[in-house]
C-alpha cells in the first residue's frame, strides 16, 4: 500500500491506495494544491475569489467550480436551506474575513437571515452569477467533493481524508474495507463517505465561530458541537452533518434517519461528561 500524508485545505490531507501507479499519490496531491489555489476565498486572483468580486453579472467558470456549485444548489435544496454557501458576508461580519491563523478581522453587524440560495446564485453552462452583495464560501463542501473525486484518481482501492472529509473506496488492504475512526470507535468504510462538522476548532471572541446559521446570519447557537455521519459520498456525508448540527440534537437523528448511514451527535456539554448519541 502506498501511503501520502501532506497540509492543505485548512488541515490534514491523507492518501491510500493498493496498487497505484507509480507516482499517482503526488499527482494527486499535486492536484489538490491547484484546487484549493482556485477555490480558495482568501486569495484574491483565484477562481472563486473572482466569481465573488464580479457579483451581479455573469463570470466564466471552470467545469469544477460549475460542478461544485451545483452541488451546492442541490444541498441547499436537500437540507431546507441549511446548508448555504453564500455565507462570506456573514463570516466577514463575523469577523472571519481573511486567513483564520493571522487572527480575526473586524467584526460588523450581521446582515440578518439569508436569502434562498437560488436568489443568489444562478449556474449555467461554463458560467455562474452571484446576486449584487452576495459571496461564496465553498468551505467543507469542497473537501467532501474533492475527496471523491480524488479516489477516481487514484484506482478503484482507495481512500482520501481531506482534513477530516474522507470518502474510501474498494477493500481496503485487508478486503473488508478501510479502517477509519469514527466516533470513539474504528469502522471499516468501503465505497462509503465520512465527514465531521463542529463548532469548537475555528472560535474567536465570545461565542464566535466560522459555522453560520443562515435562519439568522450569525454563527450557530445550537446544543451540539460537533457531528459525523457516514454516506454514499464525500459530499454527502459534509452535507448531512452540517445540516444535522444546525437541527440540533432533538430534530436530527429522525432528519438523518433516512439519509445516513451511521452518525454521532456531540453535545454541546459534552466536556461536563455527557456521552453523545450514536447511530449504525
Amino acid at each position: 500500500m502506498d501511503e501520502l500524508r501532506f497540509a492543505a485545505l485548512g488541515g490534514e490531507c491523507e492518501l491510500f491506495a493498493v496498487d497505484a501507479e507509480p507516482g499517482r499519490l503526488r499527482e494527486a496531491e499535486t492536484w489538490i494544491h491547484r484546487m484549493h489555489d482556485r477555490l480558495t476565498r482568501f486569495d484574491a486572483a483565484s477562481e472563486l475569489s473572482r466569481l465573488n468580486a464580479a457579483a451581479g453579472r455573469w463570470e466564466p467558470v471552470s467545469a469544477e467550480l460549475e460542478a461544485l456549485l451545483r452541488r451546492a444548489l442541490a444541498a441547499w435544496e436537500e437540507s431546507g436551506g441549511l446548508v448555504h454557501v453564500a455565507v462570506r458576508p456573514a463570516l466577514v461580519a463575523a469577523g472571519y474575513g481573511g486567513d483564520f491563523d493571522l487572527g480575526p478581522t473586524p467584526i460588523a453587524a450581521p446582515p440578518g437571515p439569508l436569502p434562498p440560495l437560488p436568489a443568489l446564485l444562478e449556474v449555467r453552462l461554463g458560467a455562474a452569477r452571484l446576486a449584487t452583495g452576495a459571496g461564496v464560501d465553498l468551505g467543507g463542501i469542497a473537501k467532501g467533493w474533492l475527496a471523491d473525486r480524488l479516489v477516481e484518481r487514484l484506482g478503484p482501492n482507495s481512500l482520501a481524508n481531506l482534513a477530516g472529509d474522507l470518502y474510501a473506496r474498494g477493500p481496503g488492504t485487508t478486503g473488508e474495507g478501510w479502517p477509519v475512526g469514527f466516533g470513539g470507535t474504528t469502522v471499516l468504510l468501503r465505497d462509503l463517505g465520512a465527514a465531521t462538522s463542529g463548532v469548537t476548532k475555528r472560535r474567536w471572541g465570545a461565542g464566535l465561530h466560522h459555522l453560520i446559521d443562515p435562519r439568522t446570519g450569525r454563527p450557530a447557537a445550537g446544543d451540539l458541537s460537533e457531528v459525523s455521519v457516514l454516506a454514499r459520498s464525500g459530499a454527502d456525508a459534509e452535507v448531512y452533518a452540517k445540516a444535522a448540527l444546525l437541527l440540533g440534537a432533538a430534530a436530527a437523528p429522525a432528519w438523518l434517519a433516512p439519509r445516513s448511514l451511521g452518525w454521532e451527535l456531540v453535545p454541546a456539554e459534552r466536556a461536563a461528561g455527557t456521552r453523545s448519541v450514536t447511530r449504525s
